[in-house]
């Protein structure tokens, strides 16, 4: 069943298609795709209608962003990209040409996806939105300079540029200063046992010690019995001595002596923080600084010249600093003197107004974006782009309601109608059954994941979707039967943290109770977040906590669900203990793609080359040895039951499970797999095909594998994100399951359904940002749904059936 769209049916809220001039051809009203094979997708034919919203649904795999993403906006890409002169085409970063036979009536597209660049201190939410460009110019143009100074271009006002940063900390606002506590928390350790603990571990920490001893530093006397000059230029100097280190020798190794070069602890720790591009290793060297507001600026990030200049009697990084809603209300009369300024604080205005439309207007200019959420950035691309004016376009969103409260949904719904009114088609792939329900289309794949999806089950209006049997998601938009009462579980005791002040929270304190399920709840900028990353293993009454978020298992195609969960361990030592492995001589070692021995040198392990092509980008091709196999063909000559480890390595973990049934170490990882409903993925599926959902997923199974008996804490940051209404009951099963063995769960969520399953809810509000930060309301979801003043309340009580 291919579900090619009945165009008897206009979708809702078009105007009829007004008859073309004589000698035109007619406009097609869709988007016709045919034969799309990308991923899963089984050979779909689908019409798409122009000016219209369209919904695409089904559960987590099933392919719906493989048609959305993969096949119609990767099209459109590269038919844009085809305009583009060869050589300009090879500096843009292409998706590559979908497996599709034929795509027709598509426009020019525009992709919000959740994807976020690599992390940036200077990228924040006045840089994404453009409106940082706006104030900048405001205050060049119509600022109140001090009597005599010069007027200064916009740029001086950007702390991202040379004009503009401040001298001392580089525009940064904060400089990093450490000290010998830090650096040495035990001064009772000589320099030889490791009593400066900022320094590395392994060899390059050994290397400093010996170049120490090089320099005739005693290495063997407790850190507090050396003299104080000498501690000073050990840990602090900015001299970089080259000496011939005499390593002390080693029985069985060969040590010649060598140029060793020393660097300063101050000096490792500030270079590594800055410059490395591991997160671990950054973030152990944080642990060694501290952070002030800098000196010069005072934080503000400009020169002394850029914040002499005010509007409003406030200087440019004291706006910055301020909510949106309330940047907007202090721009609103301010801009009533001259000409420019009531243009240029008019226009502001109005960019600030879409950005809070859409739910963010607790969110300040200088708030910086590693700091924000996925769903928050995409909504604040697709503020942009509603100013940017743009018609006749296709934006293809992927799930826009991410981290949204449902009292922010409704707004979300306006501006995506204001979207499709200006002329454009909005395809939305969406999981929220209240944008499913708002949409004028509705195309469902599935029937469920991986292998047993990939087919267009309906497109059509959604109230048709009904008669369609096959459909999960048919079950959650018409057929929802009334919550059975459930017990609430009593708590076996009460975790405390606070006073937490960090963000908007204000010395807040908060008890979790322990042995139960609670949902923290709250508009989107409530603080939830921040309070629930104040549970750690620091806290009295546990001893161990676990974060499973969405980030992903790794970030290269070597990362694979059976890497993760350590199946490939086990998987390779059953093919080490084959008769033909041991005649050969094959450890375990052998039947990795990571290391030299039993991978194919050809590509490394990857499966895939790399083809340069000149003036076009560069593409990839299998591997012509082993054929995208990733080993040699003397490793692929040893087979386990009839299969190749690469022929394994292809197996759906539901195969797998089959395949590895008499194998109690495998059968207990993959019967988790199965549990959390990941049975469709492959074995040796590459990270980097995950979805967010899916890596959450692994990491659940991966702890529910280890069968842990000391209770412990875990806490999952929106784990029904990218999570179809299916996927999240088998997921709250799971998390039910770890309850009920004597664990404590805490959820951050804006699922209801999921809040109503729980024995315990806090409520943070009762708005975003400075509006934040409390807790309105706590107990049983019966309790909260009651309670006055919980924008959360109204909601929470329609999934309980009241």
């Amino acid at each position: 069943m291919h579900g090619t769209a009945p165009q008897a049916t206009p979708p809702r809220g078009t105007a009829p298609q007004a008859a073309p001039p004589p000698g035109t051809a007619p406009h097609d009203p869709f988007v016709r795709v045919r034969g799309a094979r990308e991923h899963n997708l089984r050979d779909v034919d689908v019409d798409l209608p122009r000016d219209a919203l369209t919904v695409f649904t089904g559960v987590s795999g099933s392919g719906k962003s493989s048609l959305a993403f993969g096949t119609v906006y990767a099209e459109a890409q590269r038919r844009y990209f085809e305009s583009v002169a060869p050589y300009a085409r090879r500096l843009i970063h292409q998706v590559g040409a979908p497996r599709v036979r034929e795509i027709t009536g598509l426009p020019p597209a525009v992709s919000l996806e959740q994807r976020r660049s690599a992390p940036n201190a200077r990228s924040s939410v006045g840089t994404v939105t453009t409106l940082s460009n706006s104030l900048r110019m405001l205050y060049s143009r119509a600022g109140d300079y001090p009597p005599g100074a010069p007027r200064l271009d916009s740029d001086a006002f950007s702390p991202n540029t040379a004009a503009g940063a401040c001298p001392e900390c580089h525009g940064l606002g904060r400089v990093h200063t450490t000290s010998e506590e830090l650096l040495v928390p035990d001064p009772s350790l000589s320099i030889r046992e490791g009593a400066i603990a900022a320094w590395p571990g392994a060899w390059q920490g050994k290397n400093l010690r010996d170049v120490l001893d090089a320099l005739e530093y005693d290495v063997d006397r407790p850190w507090r019995e050396l003299d104080a000059k000498d501690r000073e230029w050990i840990l602090f100097t900015d001299e970089q001595p080259v000496v011939t280190v005499h390593p002390v020798r080693e029985a069985g190794r060969i040590q010649r002596p060598y140029q060793g070069t020393y660097m300063s602890a101050r000096r490792y720790v500030m270079h590594t923080f800055s410059d490395s591009k591991s997160a671990t290793l950054r973030a152990k060297a944080e642990r060694f600084l501290t952070s002030a507001p800098c000196a010069v600026c005072g934080g503000g990030r400009l020169r002394p010249e850029a914040l002499a200049v005010t509007f409003a009697g406030r200087t440019i990084a004291e706006l910055a600093g301020l909510p949106l809603t309330t940047l907007a209300e202090l721009l609103g009369p301010a801009g009533d003197g001259d000409e420019t300024a009531r243009v240029l604080t008019a226009d502001l205005v109005a960019r600030i107004d879409t950005v809070t439309e859409l739910g963010l207007g607790y969110l300040s200019l200088d708030r910086a974006t590693p700091t924000l959420s996925n769903g928050e950035l995409q909504r604040l691309r697709l503020a942009t782009q509603l100013r940017s004016g743009l018609f006749g376009v296709v934006y293809v969103l992927d799930e826009p309601s991410a981290g949204l409260h449902p009292a922010d949904t409704e707004a979300l719904l306006v501006v995506l109608d204001r979207l499709k009114a200006a002329g454009n088609t909005v395809f939305v792939v969406e999981h929220h059954l209240d944008v499913v329900r708002h949409a004028d289309w509705l195309v469902d794949v599935g029937p469920r994941a991986g292998v047993h999806g990939g087919r267009v089950l309906h497109s059509g209006p959604p109230d048709t979707l009904a008669s369609v049997a096959e459909s999960a998601t048919r079950r959650f938009l018409f057929d929802r039967a009334p919550r059975p009462p459930r017990p609430v579980r009593e708590a076996a005791g009460w975790l405390r943290t606070g006073p937490i002040t960090r963000h908007n929270l204000r010395g807040l304190d908060a008890a979790f109770p322990l042995g139960v399920l609670t949902a923290v709840t709250g508009v989107s900028g409530s603080g939830k977040s921040t309070l629930v990353g104040a549970l750690t293993d620091q806290l009295p009454d546990i001893d161990r906590v676990v974060t499973v978020d969405q980030r992903p298992i790794g970030r290269t195609p070597r990362s694979n669900p059976a890497t993760y969960t350590g199946l490939f361990d086990v998987v390779r030592k059953q093919f080490a203990a084959t008769d033909e492995a041991r005649e050969r001589g094959y450890k375990a070692g052998r039947f990795s793609f990571n290391v030299a021995g039993g991978r194919c040198e050809t590509c490394t392990g990857e499966g895939f080359v790399s083809v340069e092509l000149l003036f076009l980008p560069s593409t990839y091709a299998p591997c012509p040895d082993c054929h995208g196999a990733r080993y040699n063909a003397e490793t692929l000559e040893v087979r386990l039951r009839g299969l190749t480890i690469a022929e394994v390595l292809d197996l759906t973990v539901e195969s797998a499970a089959e395949f590895f049934a008499d194998t109690p170490a495998a059968a207990r990882i993959l019967r988790t797999l199965l549990d959390v409903g990941l049975g469709y993925l492959r074995l040796g599926q590459p990270a980097t095909e995950l979805s967010g959902g899916e890596a959450q997923r692994i990491k659940l199974a991966a702890e529910l594998q280890a069968l842990r008996r000391t209770p412990t804490l875990y806490v999952l940051d929106e784990p029904t994100t990218g999570l179809h209404p299916a996927d999240v009951e088998v997921l709250m099963t799971q998390l039910n399951a770890l309850v009920d063995t004597g664990h404590t769960v805490v959820v951050v969520e804006h699922d209801m359904d999921v809040v109503a399953a729980a024995d315990w809810v806090l409520d943070l509000g009762p708005g975003g940002g400075a509006d934040g930060g409390r807790i309105v309301a706590e107990g049983s979801p019966t309790a909260v749904a009651a309670a006055p003043g919980s924008r959360t309340a109204p909601y929470l009580a329609r999934a309980l059936g009241g």
